[in-house]
């Protein structure tokens, strides 16, 4: 069977171009995270309330098919994002905000809670921390229209949910990379740190 190696952390924190990177150094098979052609992500930024559930749902179903895919295989891959952050983080934070109902949300649960008996964690779950300032900015550096109307308190409590998350993880090994110290998308030395330290994980290298 094949390493399966995910990438976590908040809107903005830079998982895609990581998980891109780290699967063009390996040669590892890529899941990413295809916003332009999810078919309710502009709907949800311009009324979260109205569309918290739907965009959730799909997520969750999308990324239970890809987690069903990578253990069907016997190759490499490295996924963006998990199906965890989907049901501990970002649906939480929408009820906790009263973006989506109570109804909605032990709906969305149950749901998740009867796929989760047949997926796996991955091997390596790799989280990048940031501070809201930082992901703000390479929020405001990407350009998504659809992402002009992200609150800051939006991001502040997603950020507060990911490091309550990851300080109980238990599902596998977690290697933590704070992208206000590392500028891995531009500096090669910085992401010659992070491959040195997943080489460590996977393969017992220093």
């Amino acid at each position: 069977m094949g390493k399966h190696v995910a990438v976590a952390g908040n809107i903005g924190s830079g998982k895609t171009t990581l998980a891109q990177m780290l699967g063009d150094h390996y040669k590892w098979e890529k899941q990413l995270e295809e916003l332009e052609s999810n078919p309710y992500i502009n709907d949800f930024y311009n009324d979260m309330q109205r569309w918290s559930f739907n965009l959730q749902v799909y997520f969750l179903n999308m990324r239970f098919n890809q987690i069903l895919e990578i253990r069907n295989s016997d190759k490499n891959v490295i996924q963006d994002r998990t199906i965890y952050e989907d049901a501990f983080i970002f649906a939480p934070n929408l009820h906790s905000m009263s973006l989506m109902t109570t109804r909605d949300f032990e709906n969305y649960f149950s749901l998740f809670h009867s796929m989760e008996q047949y997926i796996e964690a991955p091997d390596l779950l790799i989280y990048l921390k940031a501070s809201v300032p930082k992901l703000v900015n390479q929020i405001q550096e990407r350009g998504r229209d659809y992402e002009e109307s992200i609150r800051i308190d939006y991001l502040k409590k997603l950020n507060e949910r990911y490091e309550s998350w990851i300080s109980t993880y238990n599902k596998g090994n977690i290697l933590i990379i704070d992208i206000d110290d590392n500028n891995f998308a531009n500096d090669p030395e910085d992401l010659g740190k992070i491959i040195r330290r997943v080489d460590a994980e996977l393969f017992g290298l220093f």
